[in-house]
């Protein structure tokens, strides 16, 4: 495994956060997000024998999925930047006996310690939305650089509308006023991945509490 980049001070506290959190994720998240987080899994179609990437893998659950779905003649791989994200991941991969079908590296995913055109597919759910705006196009731009020519990747990610509700604008007003807490904000998603030169296939909308959730397939 390759030692993790070194990380901002901003990250190292959203670090923190997320370590702290790893215990409690699943009970306070994993439930409520769970089919988005499938519906992202549906679109993009993982096939046995192909080399996908999750990019903030979380407690793990996309891996086994991802794991299943591509067989022993396919790879897993897995970038978070929580330590206790990292650990949770792995005792849960441990338990089901497909830890070694599967390599997790502790990172910054504007970084990613993988080769170009390595992957065939990317999947990212509740994660483009964390980082900030002005580095958004640098981690869409790391997934180009990654993913194969015609490579597929699937975002699920919490939407900005040019008419938001009143749950998104004071979900925004929250995370102005406690930004370490409520991390993550919604997004322009779709305008951010046609942005970075990929082409968007298909998309569906969700709700999760209210709040407008974008499902995005997109090809290199």
């Amino acid at each position: 495994m390759n030692h993790p980049a070194k990380v901002s001070t901003e990250k190292k506290a959203t670090q923190a956060y997320y370590d702290r959190l790893s215990r409690w994720y699943d009970l306070l998240a994993g439930g409520a997000e769970e089919k988005c987080k499938q519906k992202g899994l549906q679109l993009l179609d993982p096939q046995p024998g192909e080399a996908i990437l999750e990019i903030g893998f979380g407690t793990g659950h996309t891996l086994l999925a991802l794991s299943e779905a591509v067989g022993k003649h396919g790879r897993v791989y897995g970038i978070d930047l929580s330590a206790g994200m990292l650990r949770a991941a792995q005792a849960r991969l441990q338990k089901a006996g497909i830890l070694e079908r599967v390599a997790l590296e502790q990172g910054d995913a504007l970084q990613l310690p993988y080769m170009d055109n390595f992957f065939d597919a990317l999947y990212m759910s509740f994660t483009l939305e964390l980082f900030p705006a002005a580095e958004i196009p640098l981690l869409l731009g790391e997934c180009q650089r990654v993913l194969r020519t015609q490579g597929r990747l699937s975002i699920v990610c919490m939407a900005k509308k040019e008419k938001n509700n009143l749950m998104v604008r004071l979900y925004e007003w929250a995370h102005r006023k406690w930004p370490v807490y409520i991390d993550c904000r919604p997004v322009y998603a779709q305008a951010e991945i046609a942005q970075a030169g990929f082409s968007i296939e298909r998309t569906y909308e969700m709700s999760l509490f209210g709040l407008p959730v974008d499902i995005i397939l997109a090809n290199k």
